[in-house]
């Protein structure tokens, strides 16, 4: 009796947290307006054996997988979208999380994927909407779907770095009375979200720096981040500031107003400066 119940507590608590992300999509975009989609989510690995048959078949499946996504996925350059377009950014083979393959992987199933379970795959970037019907629908038939905001036009921005950081940026920006929007969380990374903000004009904000860290990510047009409550690879996405409740549309500030704390906690953070884990 006492097995059953505990399998009817989890259920309920698996089912709740399920309508809590469709509820948030819901909020984010109709709301909001702004433009979500699902993510691709995390899977359990597969059991594998030692036998032959099963390591070809695994290494069929992960090159199909490759197939699909293509060499293209992340851009390209210093100034592509791995950078400044607001995507990942990590070099070719990097694990953004470090991870040694025993805990979930990411649903697109490349072995090579950078941010697992935390990027558009299908459908992809492009479909990312405010209109309430589609977002119901999707999150009806992937209830565990995590919410990934479409960065840069009429939607918000963002600025990541890593959590170490991030907790020196906050402290900073605190101390100097600046009036600060949400932020969201991840074990690894926190961001910033700041208003919408072209390419031209970030490129002449951080030319004007004497150097950039490598670490921070500016997530602008074409890019796309994880919003509250999602988990990926790298574990829970929290709000470490949420927007405060019962607001119409959440404030937020411009780059310019947190960029300079955002260097600077960077630079002065040991890791913080060339530390790509995402």
């Amino acid at each position: 009796m006492r097995e059953i119940l505990g399998r009817r507590r989890r259920f309920r608590f698996r089912r709740k947290a399920r309508t809590a992300r469709q509820d948030a999509a819901v909020t984010f975009a109709v709301e909001w307006n702004w433009p979500v989609l699902p993510g691709v989510g995390l899977e359990e690995p597969a059991r594998t054996t030692k036998s032959s048959g099963s390591v070809a078949a695994g290494s069929a499946a992960a090159g199909g997988t490759a197939g699909r996504l293509g060499a293209g996925w992340f851009g390209a350059g210093r100034f592509g979208a791995g950078r400044f377009g607001g995507g990942p950014g990590f070099g070719v083979g990097e694990r953004a999380d470090g991870a040694d393959g025993d805990g979930p992987v990411c649903a697109c199933l490349d072995p090579g994927c950078v941010v697992p379970g935390a990027h558009p795959f299908d459908p992809g970037l492009l479909a990312a909407t405010t209109d309430e019907r589609m977002i119901r629908w999707w999150w009806t038939r992937r209830p565990d779907a995590p919410i990934v905001l479409a960065t840069g036009g009429r939607a918000p921005c963002a600025v990541s770095l890593p959590a170490p950081a991030g907790t020196r940026a906050l402290q900073a920006l605190d101390a100097a009375g600046m009036r600060l929007g949400p932020v969201v969380a991840t074990p690894t990374r926190w961001s910033i979200l700041v208003a919408p903000y072209g390419l031209e004009r970030l490129g002449e904000l951080l030319y004007a720096k004497d150097s950039v860290p490598s670490s921070l990510r500016f997530h602008g047009e074409g890019g796309y981040l994880l919003l509250p409550p999602s988990t990926a690879g790298t574990g829970p996405v929290r709000w470490e500031r949420a927007p405060f409740a019962g607001s119409a549309r959440p404030w937020l500030p411009d780059v310019e107003a947190v960029v300079d704390a955002l260097v600077e906690a960077s630079t002065a953070t040991p890791g913080g400066g060339s530390r790509l884990a995402y």
